[in-house]
């Protein structure tokens, strides 16, 4: 990848500070990686990048990013799992800036390659109500009935991307991510994803002695996850090929939220007594990745366990627990 200079938006936060990784692992040397919170705030922090604070979700701050930038990839968004875009909308759908600003500034100085991290919270609601769900495909997102607040946030930008590729020649692509978990994330503070969270809940029982544990729902909810390595592989990939409409990047592996429990107890060694929320927010009742547009266009598909996943995720976060106890 050599000098390409590439940007890497919003690289603070869990997937972007992976991808920034990823990224130098394949050779690139001149990396901006740019994020709103302050570095010290930074899930990780590359000292072989450029590393600027800015709020892209104004365009003086796109237009400074985006400057000699021959590749832009879009990771910035204010979001979180379920407890915080169910509560958060308005949040949530000012990310629509972000997007709007930053393909802007990437038109106006002829940016060659733009990539936007979209989300499976732009399908239809109506075709998630079954546990049992066989995996949504990309038609899936039509008729419109996206997750409120963040999933048409969401969908509006693929959009956004859609129409300055057909209009203004910016050459786009538009992954749809489903639940990306690993280490270097967040795991408290109540913009946590399920399965960092229950290892945080399983940790916390087995570092107290007290085995109780609270589930959101009634734990027959289903979901795919996806390790952060499949991701970051993922997104280069796309980028890289011809795929010009959005696609699922996502595990086919899926789970209920009650089999979650059982992985991560299964690491830790215990068993807990569940108690469960049904007022609590739980999204979906079932959602999983259809992967057969990816196997056929890239003959591949996220592939790492989830069992694998979650024992490197728990590794992680059983270590952060600790230093700080």
């Amino acid at each position: 990848m050599g000098d390409k200079r590439i940007l890497v938006a919003g690289a603070g936060g869990f997937i972007g500070g992976h991808f920034v990784e990823y990224l130098r692992s394949l050779g690139a040397e001149n990396l901006v990686a740019v994020d709103k919170k302050p570095i010290d705030e930074w899930y990780q922090v590359h000292d072989y990048a450029t590393n600027k604070v800015l709020d892209l979700q104004y365009l003086d701050a796109c237009n400074e990013a985006v400057v000699d930038v021959q590749d832009v990839y879009n990771l910035a968004a204010d979001m979180g799992g379920m407890g915080f875009i169910e509560n958060n909308k308005a949040l949530c759908m000012l990310s629509v800036l972000i997007n709007t600003h930053l393909l802007e500034a990437a038109r106006a100085v002829g940016v060659s390659n733009f990539f936007y991290a979209s989300s499976a919270c732009v399908y239809n609601g109506e075709k998630q109500q079954d546990v049992a769900n066989p995996g949504l495909k990309e038609a899936d997102a039509y008729p419109a009935l996206a997750e409120d607040g963040y999933g048409w946030e969401k969908l509006f930008s693929e959009r956004m991307c859609r129409h300055f590729m057909e209009d203004f020649g910016v050459r786009c692509r538009v992954a749809r991510f489903h639940n990306v978990y690993g280490p270097f994330g967040t795991y408290d503070g109540g913009r946590e994803k399920a399965p960092a969270a229950m290892c945080r809940k399983v940790i916390a029982a087995k570092l107290s002695g007290n085995y109780d544990i609270e589930i959101w729902g009634d734990g027959h909810q289903t979901r795919s996850f996806m390790y952060v390595d499949d991701c970051t592989f993922g997104i280069k990939s796309i980028m890289d090929s011809h795929i010009d409409y959005p696609i699922n990047l996502g595990s086919a592996e899926m789970v209920s939220i009650n089999q979650l429990v059982d992985i991560v107890e299964d690491i830790a060694g215990i068993k807990l007594n569940r108690s469960y929320n049904l007022d609590a927010p739980k999204g979906v009742r079932g959602r999983s990745s259809d992967n057969t547009l990816i196997q056929k266009e890239l003959n591949w598909e996220p592939s790492i366990s989830l069992r694998d996943g979650m024992e490197r995720t728990y590794a992680w976060i059983y270590d952060q627990m600790t230093e700080k106890a």
